[in-house]
């Protein structure tokens, strides 16, 4: 892989937006220490993206981007959903999988990768919503945990099928409206998170992305004990403001409402996993 995964062609240099070119200039890569603080002051992802006005999913991203330590060595594999119209305005090597299947192909990309180059670190991340996590891939999901397949999965949890008008997910709280499920949810939420430490996970996280710093933490832990050990899983709550009736500027109060109940921190982390822990704090990485 390289640092060109993401050049402007120099004859159309002159014509380009000014957020376009500080993709390319300003990205914060070569650099393990890097983390949400640097935003301000470098690019990760292009404003002008697809995802809708205030959406936390685009602040989720963001500093998800912000925390990956190897990011010019990574590469993220996401899946159909809102998810994926964000990936087209980032400079980071992508691989779009069909709807569900993501953890298989991120599986054999490590794999692969591993061979091709096993003297280098490459890390692997899956970037998927609940929708593709946890109804249409659970099987693929869980099949790489028992594998233990050394890759992250980060799932985006907005308790809906937002991106196809509005159906209920098995994320969906029991009870939960929608106007394409009028009558409400009639079960309860999956517990994703129990399951990834049930079917052998060496670190899992719950939480909302209404703390940038706990994500910068949780994501650094993931991908890390995920290089070293085996599959890890963090469960992000970035709800559809839209479909939840909720204003664009809403979404960080929805959020802190919630880290006080369903979604309060809850962190799940083997013993080997916290030796990892340890010694990547104790290089600084942390």
């Amino acid at each position: 892989m390289s640092f060109k995964v993401y050049q402007i062609n120099p004859e159309l240099k002159d014509v380009m937006p000014q957020e376009i070119i500080d993709l390319e200039e300003k990205s914060t890569f070569n650099n393990p220490k890097r983390g949400v603080m640097d935003l301000p002051f470098y690019k990760e992802l292009i404003e002008e993206h697809s995802l809708c006005a205030g959406c936390p999913e685009a602040a989720a991203l963001r500093y998800i981007m912000a925390s990956l330590p190897n990011p010019e060595d990574t590469i993220i594999v996401n899946s159909t959903g809102c998810t994926s119209l964000v990936f087209p305005h980032i400079a980071m090597h992508t691989v779009h999988s069909l709807f569900g299947n993501q953890n298989a192909v991120a599986s054999g990309i490590k794999r692969v990768l591993e061979y091709r180059y096993p003297d280098r670190v490459k890390d692997v991340v899956v970037l998927a919503g609940d929708g593709a996590t946890v109804d249409i891939g659970l099987d693929c999901t869980l099949q790489s945990f028992f594998r233990q397949e050394r890759i992250t999965t980060i799932c985006f949890d907005n308790e809906v099928y937002a991106n196809t008008g509005g159906q209920e997910s098995g994320m969906t709280p029991k009870g939960h409206v929608f106007k394409m499920a009028p009558k409400g949810k009639q079960f309860e939420k999956v517990p994703m998170w129990q399951l990834a430490i049930d079917s052998g996970c060496k670190y899992v996280a719950r939480l909302t992305v209404s703390s940038p710093k706990r994500v910068e933490s949780v994501i650094k832990k993931a991908v890390y004990v995920a290089r070293y050990l085996g599959p890890t899983y963090v469960h992000l709550y970035t709800p559809c403001i839209l479909e939840i009736g909720l204003n664009s500027d809403q979404g960080l109060e929805e959020m802190r409402a919630r880290d006080k109940e369903r979604f309060e921190f809850f962190e799940y982390i083997t013993p080997e996993a916290q030796e990892v822990i340890d010694r990547v704090k104790a290089e600084g990485l942390l």
